[in-house]
């Protein structure tokens, strides 16, 4: 039995924390796992105390973020994953570029975060990897989802445009009812042909949320908002993927019961 069918209206990851979104027409999913690269790196600001042979997890306080660096919303990076080589472009010109698997790539990278962000630093900035490792601000390995029809909702309580990278999900979904995502708690989804996810926590959002992705201006109070008129900071969930399958743009949702 299924319920409130849906589509996927876009896919994103995230293979440096806190920089920009690459969208992805379809990607797979693995059991247990994120999105495939999703926070793969982060720049560590300051010591961290991480470990990359014994990666933990560790709050996003300890890295470069929207929350706290809202500059880093005036660049604009791209990843390779065949060769995981970073390029930063900052006022329309390339500012930096490297391996991130390599010494002299990850020193390119560090010392530009160095400049950029030196007045938030509160060290200097390291890339940070681990093998299997995701630099999420959650513990377990999950794939966050937002409802599209929730963003409008909240567009509606302030009184202008939300755009919804400002969340930075991962699977943007359309055609459920506002914050109907919150009824999904501990119950399963389907996407696409094979791919199950079991929605296991509500998404509380912080002042990342403020920062408009396009400018890096923090303009709106997103989790104030979000208290005010519903009496909660929340949008989106986080869901764990518990039967492995691709996914893409434009793919059926359905919850099962």
């Amino acid at each position: 039995m299924t319920s409130q069918p849906a589509t996927i209206q876009a896919i994103y990851r995230y293979p440096v924390k806190g920089l920009t979104p690459e969208p992805l027409p379809r990607t797979a999913l693995s059991v247990r796992q994120t999105v495939p690269c999703d926070r793969k790196y982060a720049i560590e600001n300051g010591p961290s105390g991480f470990d990359p042979a014994k990666p933990g997890y560790l709050p996003k306080q300890r890295f470069l973020m929207l929350m706290r660096n809202a500059r880093l919303a005036e660049l604009r990076t791209a990843f390779d994953e065949a060769t995981h080589t970073l390029t930063i472009r900052s006022e329309n010109r390339v500012a930096a570029q490297g391996d991130l698997r390599t010494p002299e790539g990850r020193a390119a990278i560090e010392r530009f975060f160095a400049e950029f962000c030196a007045d938030e630093l509160r060290g200097p900035p390291k890339v940070l990897r681990a093998e299997g490792h995701s630099f999420s601000d959650v513990s377990r390995k999950v794939v966050s989802i937002i409802n599209l029809a929730s963003v409008a909702a909240l567009e509606d309580a302030t009184g202008v445009p939300v755009h919804p990278l400002r969340f930075r999900g991962n699977v943007y979904v359309e055609g459920w009812p506002a914050w109907r995502e919150f009824d999904l708690l501990d119950r399963e989804i389907s996407i696409g042909a094979a791919a199950r996810l079991k929605v296991v926590k509500r998404i509380v959002r912080c002042a990342a949320t403020e920062v408009d992705p396009g400018t890096g201006i923090r303009d709106l109070e997103i989790p104030r908002t979000l208290m005010k008129t519903y009496g909660h900071a929340d949008c989106g969930v986080y869901a764990e993927v518990i039967e492995a399958g691709s996914i893409a743009a434009g793919d059926a949702v359905a919850v099962t019961s």
